[in-house]
């Protein structure tokens, strides 16, 4: 049976942690594993118990001894003081704005922010009296020109994930801070792995653990971490909103948290390599990608990161939609697909024209984001080979 110690655990690498944490076999009856935990009612020993709820489960929406150990573990990677757990991505961004917001209160976001948060802001938080204000995400300590007495939070994303913009966290959060504003970021790209949140500055760090975490395409799942003056306030909201994410989704999260550096270090070296690649081609205009030299942001990633992931960016020289429909559509190896992380490839066209609004989407020709995945590189660079010949051939 695994004994480890506090000082033992502290002195791990990641990679041992994630092994390690969120699990306890002396507690499974020996079993490595974790199970999951299903069901609603949880039984009390009497009525003095059952009126005080003074034990650890009370309820299925309030936590499973499951989804305690996914919590416990990512609280530990994240440098946080608790974490949260959601259905999705989105709701994770949802349960964090709700914790950060009320009635009458501004937000910022910035405006390379993932597509559906701002939908939430521009519909749901609109119709709770919550202004929102989007910014350039090259501002950094800018910000605060823009904020304003009821500023009460700024939603960050850094590197955006469709257009990879690196943003200045430490530098965002001191400004918000100073005027008194809760600092949220989505760090999905990174995962605590790459990019420590909390030690940078967010007070609500915001994963898709559908992505990375997972890994395998196969589940959806949220979480929030927060640091210690946030994490009463978030679990308060996540409790009321009653939100839980299902057994089996925390169960296979928690078996995709074991192997999800070995991923996570794999995505990085072919999303790296055939950025690279892309680069040389001569049907690309350009490659964003914050790990090469040439990123406008590149000095900020290297500054505050420790690593890139598998997702990317590139804009083609100026070809029809017919033309692009025909590199994408023979594409073998690559699905088309939203979502990304997974240990498949996928590629989709973009254009972010329609709503960014305080900065202008122009990059000089089609937009197609990869999503690298476990296949060989050579395998992936000849189904792209195939693709580009398929482009230039056609009118």
């Amino acid at each position: 049976m695994t004994k480890l110690t506090d000082a033992t655990r502290a002195s791990l690498r990641s990679r041992s942690r994630l092994v390690h944490l969120g699990r306890n076999s002396e507690q499974s009856q020996g079993f490595i594993n974790v199970p999951p935990f299903r069901g609603s009612t949880v039984l009390y020993p009497d009525v003095a118990t059952l009126k005080s709820r003074a034990q650890r489960y009370t309820y299925g929406t309030h936590g499973t001894p499951t989804t305690d150990a996914l919590c416990a573990a990512w609280t530990d990677i994240a440098g946080a003081a608790g974490t949260v757990l959601v259905p999705s991505g989105l709701a994770a961004i949802v349960v964090a704005l709700m914790t950060a917001l009320g009635a009458g209160d501004h937000l910022m976001i910035t405006d390379s922010a993932y597509a559906p948060a701002r939908n939430f802001a521009n519909t749901i938080l609109k119709r709770m009296g919550i202004a929102t204000t989007y910014y350039d995400p090259h501002l950094g300590a800018g910000i605060g020109a823009l904020m304003r007495p009821n500023t009460r939070a700024v939603l960050t994303e850094s590197p955006g994930s469709q257009t990879f913009e690196v943003q200045d966290i430490p530098a965002i959060a001191e400004v918000a801070h100073a005027h008194g504003a809760c600092v949220l970021m989505d760090n999905t790209w990174a995962t605590p792995l790459f990019f420590a949140p909390h030690a940078h500055g967010v007070d609500l760090a915001i994963e898709a653990g559908t992505k990375y975490l997972s890994g395998h395409s196969d589940l959806l799942l949220g979480l929030v971490s927060a640091n210690a003056a946030w994490f009463d306030r978030l679990h308060r909201t996540t409790d009321q909103m009653a939100i839980p994410p299902g057994p089996e989704d925390v169960f296979l999260a928690l078996r995709g948290l074991r192997s999800m550096e070995l991923r996570l270090r794999e995505a990085e070296r072919q999303g790296l390599a055939l950025a690279q690649w892309l680069s040389t081609r001569p049907e690309v205009l350009r490659v964003l990608h914050p790990a090469l030299p040439d990123h406008p942001g590149h000095g900020l990633w290297k500054r505050d990161f420790s690593g890139s992931s598998g997702l990317f960016s590139i804009v083609l020289k100026p070809v029809s939609e017919t033309a692009v429909a025909a590199f994408l559509d023979g594409l073998e190896l690559f699905g088309l697909g939203y979502s990304w992380a997974g240990y498949e490839s996928l590629a989709v066209p973009f254009d972010c024209t329609s709503y960014r609004t305080a900065t202008r989407w122009a990059p000089g020709g089609p937009a197609i984001r990869f999503s690298v995945g476990l296949e060989d590189i050579e395998d992936l660079k000849a189904d792209l080979d195939r693709g580009f010949a398929r482009l230039t051939a056609t009118v």
